[in-house]
């Protein structure tokens, strides 16, 4: 169930990708991926990630994390959104151009 203040359009408990840095609070989200091909979210910081990196966490944890993140809620399947910096604005892109 959704709250009302929740923006976007996945539950709180939908799992979404990202790293352990973000999680432990070492770097901030500066790459949001929302896949075409399965729908899943990616939180990404600027370090490349490879599977000793990657953790599944609610959506929810995310947007606890940082909530600005809800600024990218209606990024559209396919496309990418980036930042420079935590306090940077958000830029967004499809994956396919």
């Amino acid at each position: 169930m959704k709250s009302d203040n929740w923006v976007f359009a996945d539950n709180e408990n939908v799992m979404v990708i990202t790293t352990k840095n973000i999680i432990e609070e070492k770097a901030p989200i500066l790459s949001v991926w929302h896949d075409s091909d399965d729908g899943m979210w990616q939180f990404l910081d600027s370090s490349d990630v490879n599977e000793e990196d990657a953790v599944l966490v609610s959506l929810e944890e995310i947007v606890n994390l940082d909530i600005s993140i809800s600024e990218v809620s209606d990024l559209p399947l396919g496309w990418v959104a980036w930042r420079e910096a935590k306090d940077g604005i958000w830029k967004k892109q499809n994956q396919n151009n």
